[in-house]
């Protein structure tokens, strides 16, 4: 409910500060939601249950993503009533009531009666942590990166590093733990994480340029760019059915293949880019899109479930924060750092060029993920081998 309240205040807007504000209190909406529809994923399903039920999620997440990019570019260019780019606020309201109402219809209740109270110092210091990161990534080079950027990024470390500390001083009080550092110690569980950041930020970083090169740089309408990126959401459900099968069958090779397709993929497209030229035609890098596709599936809808599964199921809401967590912190990451290597050579090469210079980055990011899912188990662990958190 709250995010649909927050989507209407963002549609309402009259002013930047108000259209931020609206936007934060979505984000914050968006943060207590999804760990919870991931906990109860764990707790509502096991075994084959379970995987499928990851399978669709993840399916669902990636066909949405490049649907709400169509979407958004139709809903802008439509110009309903007049509302231009409100529309896609307005649009998440009914979404957000449907929502509600069939979560207190047929969601079950799932709850851990001995929570304690959350941890808001500690959800303070990591908003502190992850601005003080983010903000000297995206605007130092603007800046001419002087000194004290340096220092604010260095602070934001140290608080990540500082919030492990007091999480881990805190195992024992009743203040719920906001990072449940135990869980790190759980193998398939710690790389997973470092799977889910790679991935993230090597997918939000190569939107943002994509998208930017699309329609600034080549002229794409926001429609044309939207629909540009379905043959990516296209790839994504060519294997999605099968994404859950084939880890189960052949283990950790398969995530592993689908971070080495994605940056396959991304080659494809930054080879073909110059090939785009200033006319609305997008199919030399409609192939490499869908390879990059066909490896999301193969990557992210198994990953849910082998590294849920290897978390007892009263640490389930905790597991989602953090899987959250890390694809939140890895996709702003993502922006500030791809985004960085895109508009720094923007100052002195053409769009195309800047895409291309910044691909690299994108491609060494999905390997980056690609190596460390070697590092997961052959499939979804047992409860049995799971830590006791």
């Amino acid at each position: 409910m709250l995010f649909g309240v927050a989507s209407l205040a963002a549609g309402l807007a009259q002013s930047p500060t108000a259209l931020i504000g609206a936007r934060v209190v979505q984000g914050t909406a968006a943060a207590a939601v999804i760990p919870q529809v991931l906990a109860t994923f764990r707790t509502m399903f096991s075994g084959e249950e379970r995987g499928k039920a990851f399978g669709m999620y993840g399916a669902i997440l990636g066909f949405a993503s490049a649907l709400g990019l169509v979407l958004g570019g139709a809903l802008t260019d439509a110009d309903l009533f007049g509302w231009g780019w409100r529309t896609v606020f307005f649009a998440n309201v009914p979404i957000a009531l449907v929502s509600v109402v069939a979560a207190i219809r047929l969601v079950p209740e799932t709850h851990d009666p001995e929570a304690g109270r959350p941890d808001v110092v500690g959800a303070g210091l990591l908003a502190a942590a992850i601005a003080a990161i983010a903000y000297p990534l995206l605007e130092g080079r603007s800046l001419g990166w002087p000194a004290w950027s340096w220092l604010v990024l260095a602070a934001g470390l140290a608080g990540l590093v500082a919030l492990g500390v007091l999480e881990e001083r805190r195992r024992h009080t009743r203040i719920a733990p906001l990072l449940r550092t135990p869980l790190l110690r759980i193998p398939a569980f710690s790389a997973g994480l470092v799977v889910q950041f790679a991935f993230s930020a090597g997918l939000q970083g190569f939107f943002l340029t994509f998208a930017v090169w699309l329609q600034t740089g080549i002229g794409f309408s926001a429609l044309g760019a939207g629909l540009t990126a379905l043959a990516f959401s296209v790839g994504s459900f060519a294997l999605a059915r099968a994404a859950v099968p084939l880890a189960e069958r052949h283990g950790r090779l398969i995530l592993s293949s689908g971070g080495l397709l994605m940056a396959l993929g991304v080659v494809g497209v930054a080879a073909r880019a110059g090939h785009v030229g200033h006319a609305p035609d997008p199919w030399p890098i409609v192939p490499g899109l869908v390879v990059a596709g066909i490896g999301l599936s193969l990557l992210v809808i198994p990953l849910v479930n082998v590294v849920l599964a290897a978390v007892p199921h009263q640490a389930a809401g905790g597991a989602g924060g953090m899987f959250s967590t890390a694809q939140q912190l890895g996709g702003a990451l993502g922006v500030a750092i791809v985004g960085s290597v895109f508009f720094t050579h923007l100052d002195d090469h053409s769009f195309t060029a800047s895409f291309e210079y910044a691909a690299p980055v994108v491609i060494g990011l999905f390997l980056t993920s690609a190596v460390v899912a070697l590092a997961l188990p052959r499939t979804a662990v047992g409860e049995e081998a799971v830590a006791d958190v």
